[in-house]
């Protein structure tokens, strides 16, 4: 799968075909804000915060998303609300803007 060079938060960062980073440790708000930007969302507020930094840790820790189940139990937020935060999905959506590679867990 061929990768693209894009700058995002003021950073160069190797995308794949869907947009997700393939060099998750260049991650940052900054880089967030813009992939959220890229999916439709103009402004992230601190529901869309939390949900997105429950990714990042959980991927960070395991080296993989979490489950849609585990992820809406863990934020107190049920998945008509991380799809009205995150209208792409938690996987094209929230795990995109968290920074993580293609995720296989977060569906």
């Amino acid at each position: 799968m061929p990768f693209k060079t894009v700058t995002l938060g003021g950073v160069e960062i190797e995308v794949d075909e869907d947009g997700f980073i393939q060099q998750p440790e260049l991650w940052s708000e900054s880089v967030a804000l813009d992939l959220a930007v890229q999916d439709g969302i103009a402004e992230m507020t601190d529901d869309h915060w939390e949900v997105v930094n429950y990714i990042r840790n959980y991927w960070l820790k395991f080296e993989i998303a979490p489950l849609i189940r585990r992820l809406c139990k863990e934020t107190h937020q049920d998945i008509d609300t991380i799809y009205d935060l995150f209208p792409n999905g938690p996987a094209d959506g929230a795990c995109k803007i968290a920074g993580l590679p293609t995720p296989t867990g977060c569906t």
